[in-house]
């Protein structure tokens, strides 16, 4: 097991799964393409629900993508943690009623621990499987040969993977040991413990069911093979670091940001939140607008809207009070544009939007801004646990104030 950057990470994945006879594809727009139950890409199968189904003729029955994700569920967590992102990268093979368990199971293994590829020791490795599949454990424990005690069984909610509507089933995970520090130093100890010892690095989804989305599921006529692997996190593992921002690329991206505010990362919890937050929006960002998303009022551009205002937010909390989002993504893009050239060829494209919401904010921002504090200021010397309505109706009416940002801002002073 030698350190491997995330780049390389990223070919060796895909080119193992072509010496398997898979079809390489290029990663899928995060906008969806006839699928209104996503507003944007949030998972590697997500572009390929019709393959899964039957209802669309794949271009091959093994297909391994690396595809790009957002998630903003957990939007405001974003920098308070260090694990908490919006965009990731989703490595996966598929297959379309082709192989199934006797494959998918000894090709992961394979991947993870032959010399060849990752060389990541067998020890390191627990495999667990949903409660009712003894198919799975089976190939695990007689197949593979790991003892049935490192073998966890778990219920429905850690090991039945279901997005939505579409195509669901119990799948099987690979969890890394990062040893007994990360660990809550209880004797039983194992993967599906709260604590971080055990990260999961691999998820076998065997897709079997159609989630018809009234509590229903139907059999699928074909038996599919759906692995979702974050690249970032197997990064982590590779380059013995603790998080995605401490990734290679990653990290160069907030070292800049770090660079322009003349922060250092690691010396101030709030400054590291808001380094984190800018990192990692600018990186959504990127791709959003790249795959065609505009900034708006609504939808999936409201989305890329906050993300941005928040990062410039963020970039004022750091002291930044100039125009400094397209410094910042010329690192992104540099970092990414090898296995995604599409960063390159609209590369101007991406930086004159940023830079425009950029000046649109800052037009709006000092005024609202200081109207906050004082609302702020005034509901604490009242010990007074909210702030109206009224007044922040107004901040947005009158000023342009985004009302989440308003509630963000007010969450931080306990209002």
């Amino acid at each position: 097991m030698k350190w491997t950057s995330l780049n390389e990470l990223r070919e060796k994945y895909l080119s193992f799964f072509e010496s398997k006879g898979h079809l390489r594809l290029p990663s899928f727009s995060l906008v969806p393409m006839n699928d209104k139950s996503l507003l944007l890409i949030n998972s590697g199968m997500a572009p390929m629900k019709k393959f899964f189904t039957g209802e669309v003729e794949p271009p091959r029955h093994r297909v391994t993508t690396c595809q790009k994700c957002i998630r903003t569920p957990d939007l405001e967590r974003v920098g308070h943690t260090a694990r908490h992102g919006t965009f990731f990268e989703m490595l996966g093979n598929f297959s379309f009623g082709d192989y199934f368990k006797k494959e998918a199971i000894p090709w992961a293994w394979e991947f993870l621990t032959s010399p060849e590829w990752l060389d990541i020791p067998p020890e390191k490795l627990w495999p667990s499987v949903y409660v009712d599949d003894e198919e799975a454990f089976d190939l695990w424990h007689n197949v593979i040969g790991i003892p049935a005690e490192r073998i966890t069984k778990l219920g429905k909610e850690d090991n039945f993977w279901e997005h939505g509507t579409g195509p669901c089933g119990p799948c099987s995970e690979i969890y890394f040991d990062r040893g007994e520090k990360y660990g809550c130093g209880k004797p039983g100890c194992r993967p599906g413990c709260d604590c971080d010892r055990f990260m999961e690095i691999w998820n076998n989804v065997f897709s079997q069911f159609n989630n018809m989305g009234d509590g229903t599921y139907t059999e699928l006529k074909q038996k599919n093979i759906d692995t979702g692997m974050g690249l970032e996190r197997l990064a982590c593992v590779m380059q013995n670091v603790d998080n995605m921002f401490e990734v290679d690329t990653i990290r160069r991206v907030l070292d800049k940001v770090c660079e322009i505010s003349g922060k250092t990362y690691g010396e101030n919890k709030d400054n590291d939140i808001s380094i984190r937050v800018v990192t990692d929006h600018v990186r959504s960002a990127m791709f959003m607008i790249s795959d065609g998303v505009i900034p708006s009022n609504e939808g999936r551009g409201y989305v890329l809207r906050r993300i941005i205002r928040r990062a410039c937010r963020h970039g004022k909390l750091l002291g930044i009070n100039h125009a400094f989002l397209v410094d910042v993504v010329n690192v992104a893009i540099a970092e990414s544009e090898g296995a995604y050239p599409e960063l390159r060829e609209r590369g101007d494209y991406i930086r004159k939007v940023l830079s425009m919401e950029e000046e649109r904010f800052d037009a709006t921002i000092d005024a609202g801004l200081n109207i906050l504090s004082n609302l702020i200021r005034g509901a604490v010397k009242e010990h007074a646990d909210v702030i109206s309505g009224e007044e922040v109706f107004k901040l947005y009416d009158t000023y342009g104030f985004p009302i989440d940002l308003t509630r963000e801002i007010a969450e931080e002073s306990h209002l």
